[in-house]
């Protein structure tokens, strides 16, 4: 199934959705994947006219592929501009992911700053693509397509404090209007940045994430190339601590996202 088919299924039956193997990410299932799920439950709680403003997400526990979870939320609290939303994967009685987001509508304001340029990155055809070779984890980027434009690959030795290039999603024969639940895909599909530091394989994952996004989103479908550029803050003891940001081919502003990751080399 495509990022689009699981979002529509998500849409239909929330209460019993099967997340298929081909979105693994070793023993668990693609985390941008868990978070976009469980926002459409949330999204689905809150008025049209309320975008989310920020979502801060947990990875209690790995999301099982080829089982059943359970699409939950719950509104904490509305008010006159603001909806606070809490929402829950949960497997055999057991949370596995935690999504806590706030909704807001647009006001009136005098204040407005543009945002900082977006990261100069080589043309995509210049850039080196992750390949995905069926039955070699992660099983998902089969579905998402990443070009490294700045520092290196995972397990490459490369110290840079800095990671990216471009993203976009593989696969999807229809082009559709990219959603934020597309968004939480393409920006999780980069693995930590700190992985690039490590000579040899070794595991590594989000630990806790929080994106804030643009308001209104720019305009992007499917089959479009976005940037995507992370930086390193500080990293020690097995735990590293990123800020992220992706933006539109053309330098908009999408999202703003930070990590804290744990690695276990």
């Amino acid at each position: 199934m495509t990022l689009s088919e699981l979002i529509q299924a998500a849409r239909a039956n929330p209460q019993a959705l099967v997340v298929p193997a081909s979105w693994g990410q070793g023993r668990a299932g693609f985390g941008g994947l868990a978070a976009a799920l469980v926002f459409e439950a949330m999204q689905a709680r809150v008025p049209h006219d309320r975008p989310v403003r920020s979502l801060a997400i947990t990875f209690v526990g790995p999301l099982q592929v080829d089982k059943p979870v359970s699409l939950e939320a719950e509104v904490l609290r509305e008010g006159r501009a603001v909806s606070q939303v809490l929402g829950r994967a949960v497997q055999d009685g057991q949370v596995v992911t935690l999504v806590q987001g706030s909704f807001g509508a647009p006001r009136e304001s005098a204040v407005r700053v543009e945002a900082e340029p977006a990261p100069e990155l080589p043309p995509v055809e210049a850039c080196q693509e992750l390949p995905y070779v069926p039955g070699v984890p992660p099983e998902f980027t089969r579905h998402l397509a990443m070009r490294w434009g700045i520092g290196g690959l995972p397990f490459s030795g490369n110290r840079s404090r800095e990671m990216g290039g471009w993203v976009r999603q593989r696969g999807e024969v229809i082009r559709e209007r990219v959603t934020v639940s597309h968004l939480l895909a393409l920006v999780d599909a980069w693995p930590p940045a700190v992985l690039p530091h490590l000579n040899g394989f070794a595991p590594g994952s989000s630990l806790t994430w929080t994106i804030e996004f643009v308001q209104p989103l720019p305009t992007l479908d499917t089959h479009e190339w976005c940037r995507y550029r992370a930086i390193i803050e500080h990293a020690q003891d097995g735990y590293g601590h990123c800020a992220a940001g992706l933006w539109t081919a053309a330098g908009e502003l999408v999202a703003l996202s930070r990590q804290t990751v744990t690695v276990f080399g």
